[in-house]
This record gives C-alpha cells, structure tokens and sequence, in this order.
C-alpha cells in the first residue's frame, strides 16, 4: 500500500492516472447512458464524451495543494 501511495505522490503520475480514469468513464456514460439520435451532443459522440470526460478527470486531479495556516 504504501507502493501505491508513493507513486501516486508524482503529481505527473497522479494527473495522467485521473485523466485516463476520466475518458475510460467518460466511455462508459456514452456506452451505458448515451443517447441513440443526436438530440444529446455530449453523449450521442463517443470522442465527445472521452474528451469531457478527461478534463474532468484533470480538474479533479489538480486541487490537493495544501497551504500553512495564518494564525
């Protein structure tokens, strides 16, 4: 476990691992949920629904920044 914790310590690491979670379930909304006509413009494209799904994925892997206490 502690492997694991070490590796995911590399920011560039971290962000590329997020980004790859985000299209694979960005991928698996257009799959599972997507729409069949093109009345969705997000979940009716498969490349649509990976790309937002990997922004997601790199905004969430970025705000973990700690900051020291003013007091």
């Amino acid at each position: 476990m502690d492997k694991i914790k070490k590796w995911f310590k590399n920011k560039w690491i971290r962000r590329v691992s997020f980004v790859i979670i985000g299209a694979l379930l960005g991928f698996a909304y257009y799959y599972f949920i997507g729409c069949a006509g093109n009345s969705c413009p997000i979940t009716s494209n498969p490349y649509a629904s990976i790309g937002y799904g990997s922004i997601i994925g790199l905004v969430l892997s970025g705000g973990s920044k700690r900051t020291k206490d003013m007091g």
